[in-house]
């Protein structure tokens, strides 16, 4: 029975993950890497450091299996970017994360210098530092890397594929990523399907720099003989987490949404094959490119498929920060038995905006925010409002999505870590109002990108093959009193409006 090996390079560590053809989970191994912060809104990792994890967690995973590797997807956190030397293969800086908040001066330049049209009809994107363009020109200005012809950049995959297929220029490496990931970066034409020149230019990031953009399924290379998974083995599917999520959530209908609950929280609404409106605090992203083919649909070429997306930048952090920063809990696991230890949060709501807000305020300035505080707030009632932050930034998204898009939700799908908590699935389906489904396998984010790879290497034939593999674990439907929800929702809004715009000023 035929392997096929995904390889998710998550915000926090690396999972190798394996899955049969049936669809049937066939082991994984995980490993975490540091986070550093070398100042405030600052968040790096270290390029070297990441690849290591894929070693070891490949090898862990390929020594329990009996079977050899028919293909590797790779699935990785986006917007983070990191620059190499082709001739080494070495590193020329810390990789420099999506949660780094250090160019949001800058991108308030380039704003008042009336640049937001711009980026926004050709990239879906906004002009945030979230986004990959101002953290390249970072480095060129700041970093001290010089991109001179032996210079590389590129998003975490494109990293990942170089060390996969050989780590260097003279051992023939590829240096490539798809749609999905390029479309993170604020340099790249959605419509076009390529790097804008136009964007290249007002960021000063050369072209010769950046990766080749191919299909999110197709041969990207083969795997060098020092590779622990063995030589010769086809990469051949590459997406950025989210849009693997939804890959791996069998979206493929217009309208079907989906929300990763990681370290972040990203909703994705598939939209179809046209490029949507750009839309008031939403993003359109290319939620992937396909041969024609495995769409069932025999005109030949490729179809790319676009997404609306809400980026919700800390949920699951928020969790890691009660649990490292404050010490209330000692495991994440922890938190849902102290949340619902306490019927509600007894007037406190928490805003997490660690690192700004994102969608639909789109506000670097915000920070982090507890209030409704009193004496008898404890550990329980933070836990509570914590948890009740991630349900209330769903709504947040959701609510913003459905005005913009016009085609309501009628269920939302989920998966990431933080989906297994019940407390978290029943308050999201209140918000909501609609039903929350998480499905029988939750490692989607890996899933997607092991069926991007097995459907270019024939492992499945078309999407319909994936979609009769997902199924339900678990249905929520919504059960409280309407009136109570509003109501702590409109607290919920009053407390982001106190969060926003705390820290007036960006640094370099």
């Amino acid at each position: 029975m035929s392997i096929v090996l995904s390889i998710d390079a998550g915000t926090t560590g690396v999972r190798a993950f394996a899955v049969d053809e049936s669809g049937a989970t066939r082991g994984w191994s995980y490993r975490e890497f540091t986070q550093h912060f070398p100042r405030p809104g600052w968040v790096e990792h270290d390029a070297d450091e990441i690849w290591q994890a894929v070693q070891t967690t490949v090898a862990e995973l390929v020594a329990t299996l009996d079977e050899p590797i028919a293909a590797i997807g790779i699935t990785d956190q986006r917007e983070t970017i990191v620059a190499w030397s082709r001739s080494t293969g070495r590193p020329l800086h810390r990789a420099i994360v999506w949660q780094d908040r250090r160019t949001s001066a800058r991108c308030d330049e380039l704003a008042a210098a009336g640049h937001l049209d711009l980026v926004r009809s050709t990239t879906g994107l906004v002009l945030d530092p979230y986004f990959s363009g101002s953290k390249i020109e970072w480095l060129r200005v700041h970093g001290g890397v010089e991109f001179g012809p032996d210079t590389a950049v590129g998003t975490i995959d494109s990293w990942i594929l170089w060390n996969l297929t050989g780590g260097t220029a003279t051992a023939g490496a590829v240096h490539a990523t798809d749609p999905s990931n390029a479309s993170r970066t604020m340099l790249f034409d959605i419509g076009d399907g390529q790097w804008s020149s136009e964007l290249c230019a007002l960021f000063g990031v050369p072209m010769t720099a950046l990766p080749e953009v191919r299909a999110s399924a197709g041969r990207f290379g083969v795997t060098s003989s020092d590779f622990v998974g063995g030589a010769g083995v086809p990469v051949s599917g590459i997406a950025g987490d989210q849009q693997s999520a939804l890959f791996g959530q069998a979206c493929f209908e217009v309208g079907m949404t989906k929300n990763t609950y990681g370290t972040g929280s990203f909703v994705l609404m598939n939209v179809g094959d046209v490029v949507p409106t750009p839309a008031e605090g939403l993003l359109t992203t290319v939620a992937w490119t396909l041969p024609s083919s495995v769409l069932g649909d025999g005109t030949g070429g490729t179809v790319t498929h676009y997404a609306l997306e809400g980026s919700i930048f800390a949920t699951g952090a928020a969790i890691q920060w009660l649990r490292d920063g404050l010490g209330i809990i000692s495991t994440a696991a922890e938190v849902g038995p102290l949340a619902e230890s306490t019927p509600d949060s007894s007037g406190v709501f928490m805003v997490p905006a660690f690192a700004g807000l994102g969608s639909p305020y789109w506000d670097p300035y915000a920070r982090g925010t507890i209030v409704g505080l009193t004496r008898g707030s404890g550990r329980a009632e933070l836990a509570r409002a914590t948890v009740e932050s991630m349900a209330y930034q769903t709504r947040d998204v959701i609510d913003a999505m459905t005005a913009a898009s016009g085609t309501p939700v009628r269920e939302l799908r989920v998966d990431g870590g933080a989906s297994v908590m019940g407390l978290l699935l029943r308050l999201v389906a209140d918000q909501l109002d609609v039903p929350v489904v998480r499905p029988r396998l939750q490692e989607t984010t890996a899933l997607g990108a092991a069926y991007l790879a097995g459907l270019a290497e024939g492992v499945w034939s078309t999407v319909s093959d994936v979609a009769a593999r997902w199924a339900v674990d678990e249905r929520v439907e919504p059960s409280e009193d309407r009136t109570r929800v509003e109501a702590a929702y409109d607290m919920w809004q009053r407390a982001v409006e106190r969060s926003r715009g705390w820290a007036v000023t960006g640094e370099p």
